[in-house]
């Protein structure tokens, strides 16, 4: 876009356009690290009212966008420079598209006359991106910033959300033009089930024996927790729930028989394996959920409600879809028997039968029970960002959870290093919540500068280190799968972590024997600030129960089976 001639007209380059639009939809922080062809768009950041968090990884940035999307519900937004800045950044962008988080992702591009061109730091971030975003923009004319970040934000946050990216060019950043004539976006088109659909489900779900809910991350995702809490009171049908599935309904409510899949409950488990009509709201049934898919639920009809038409029947057919907005389809779901009773009671053993023992065997710790604890000592406003291991399941089956929003945790992806700049955003979206991030030895190294940027805004994160000096999920798998030939999962060698954090001039405390943890618990969720509590474990402990690859939810491996191999 060329000057104006006319002198009273006033003149915005590029990035102050971009940022405009940034505030015009809501924006308020932003997680980045600035770089060379992105150097203009950071300029336009000073004085621009935008808080920016300077991370110390691109790949940190992402993650705590990724957390700050799942904390508001509306699009964290991420920005760093060309090449190996906008490369960093995949890593987030693959885990926010595989777990349907908004965000909003900006990258620095060089010039559009060197496109192409292998000029320096010069990647095609556009192709590069395409399989994990819901869209991709590359900014060609200054003139369509409003629109298009306007429908970058829309794209991100509506539907089923997710990553979308901009890219933007140098020469575009810096151009000069007038301000273009703002046309807001009519409102996205809200997506309503079909009654008739609706109808059907009541009728199947009415004649069903033994129903069983299973609760996804789409309900949180879509705001239609409440919904679901009172579709689940009016039908009384049990609930069971997948990772992300987690604190839609409170964990300790009679109706909840815990977490299914590979790691989870065995009452959930055997619930799924028996039950005659299955409720599938807001989940995709993920192999880790599963188990053997052929096995799976094996004498259901399936009721499936979600957003994504894409989602339904792809992995196991749905006898009934309802497709569209979750909370005006279960309020519309009225069957006309409610959950049988004699059902219920069977559930209710099955969960009295599997509850958690914490009366493990051993001098040391049992991280189990010390994740319980803390789920039950610490206020009501407890949020648990997690990395991904043993820890990540143990958190998902011994804490206590009332609000989905309470328990971050890389789903689809299994991204090690999420825990740490997860904590970050969080904090910074929920700021008087008590954000504790609970991770391990092996991943907390991924993603371990992150603890500059705790420092560098003060930020009251608490990290609860659980420390076995291997890469325990692996090697659990080697010992149960591979004839324990271990390779490559020893962490020995692993620094003093509480010395690390010290470094980062963040408090920190070790142990390593039971007596020690109601007082350290204590310390840490007391202290001012960032404290770090490094909490050394068995390093041949591991998470139980679990299906094994290839068999049904309902063959559950469990420690003492698991000695008899």
């Amino acid at each position: 876009m060329t000057a104006s001639p006319n002198p009273a007209v006033k003149l915005r380059s590029g990035s102050q356009m971009l940022i405009d639009a940034l505030r015009r939809n809501g924006v308020e922080h932003v997680f980045g690290y600035p770089g060379g062809a992105i150097m203009p768009l950071y300029d336009a950041l000073v004085g621009s009212g935008l808080q920016h968090y300077l991370c110390r990884h691109e790949q940190g940035a992402a993650l705590a966008a990724d957390a700050y999307g799942r904390s508001t519900r509306k699009a964290g937004v991420c920005m760093a420079t060309s090449g190996p800045g906008a490369t960093n950044l995949v890593t987030g962008i693959a885990n926010a598209f595989m777990d349907s988080v908004p965000m909003v992702v900006i990258t620095g591009q060089v010039p559009t006359a060197l496109l192409g061109t292998d000029a320096f730091q010069e990647v095609d971030i556009f192709g590069i991106t395409l399989p994990i975003v819901k869209h991709s923009y590359i900014v060609r004319d200054i003139a369509t910033i409003p629109h298009l970040v306007d429908e970058a934000f829309q794209l991100a946050q509506g539907g089923r959300p997710g990553p979308v990216l901009i890219d933007f060019p140098k020469d575009i950043s810096t151009a000069m033009g007038a301000e273009p004539d703002y046309q807001p976006l009519p409102p996205a088109e809200f997506t309503l089930p079909d009654t008739k659909a609706i109808k059907t489900a009541s009728e199947v779900l009415g004649q069903a024996r033994r129903p069983l809910v299973i609760a996804g991350g789409g309900i949180t995702i879509s705001d239609s927790v409440q919904a679901f809490r009172e579709f689940a009171a009016h039908t009384g049908v049990p609930v069971t729930a997948t990772l992300k599935g987690l604190g839609v309904m409170p964990t300790d409510d009679d109706c909840f028989v815990g977490m299914l899949g590979m790691h989870g409950n065995g009452a959930a488990n055997h619930a799924v394996q028996n039950c005659d009509v299955l409720v599938v709201v807001g989940a995709r049934f993920d192999d880790r959920a599963t188990g053997q898919l052929a096995q799976f639920a094996p004498s259901a009809r399936v009721i499936h409600l979600d957003i994504d038409p894409a989602e339904i029947s792809k992995l196991r057919r749905a006898e009934v879809a309802v497709i569209g907005d979750l909370a005006t389809a279960l309020d519309g779901i009225r069957p006309g028997t409610a959950g049988r009773a004699s059902w219920r009671a069977q559930c209710a053993a099955w969960k009295k039968e599997f509850a958690w023992r914490y009366d493990a065997p051993g001098k040391g710790i049992y991280a189990p029970k010390l994740l319980r604890d803390l789920s039950r000592l610490s206020p009501g406003d407890l949020t648990i960002t997690c990395d991904v291991g043993q820890h990540q399941m143990w958190v998902a089956q011994h804490c206590k959870f009332d609000d989905p929003l309470d328990h971050l945790s890389s789903g689809g992806l299994g991204t090690m290093g999420y825990g740490l700049p997860a904590a970050i955003g969080v904090k910074i979206a929920k700021p008087e919540a008590t954000v504790v991030c609970v991770s391990g030895d092996g991943s907390i190294m991924m993603n371990i500068q992150e603890l500059a940027t705790i420092k560098r805004y003060d930020l009251e994160v608490k990290i609860i280190l659980l420390d076995n000096s291997a890469l325990g999920l692996v090697r659990q798998w080697q010992e149960l799968f591979f004839n324990e030939n271990y390779s490559e999962v020893d962490l020995s060698d692993n620094p003093d972590f509480a010395l690390v954090a010290e470094a980062f001039g963040i408090p920190s405390r070790s142990i390593s024997k039971p007596g020690e943890v109601a007082a350290a618990l204590d310390w840490l969720l007391s202290a001012e600030g960032p404290a770090l509590l490094h909490v050394s474990i068995n390093p041949r402990e591991n998470v139980w129960p679990l299906v094994a690859p290839g068999n049904p939810n309902h063959k559950m491996m469990q420690a003492n089976s698991a000695k008899k191999r």
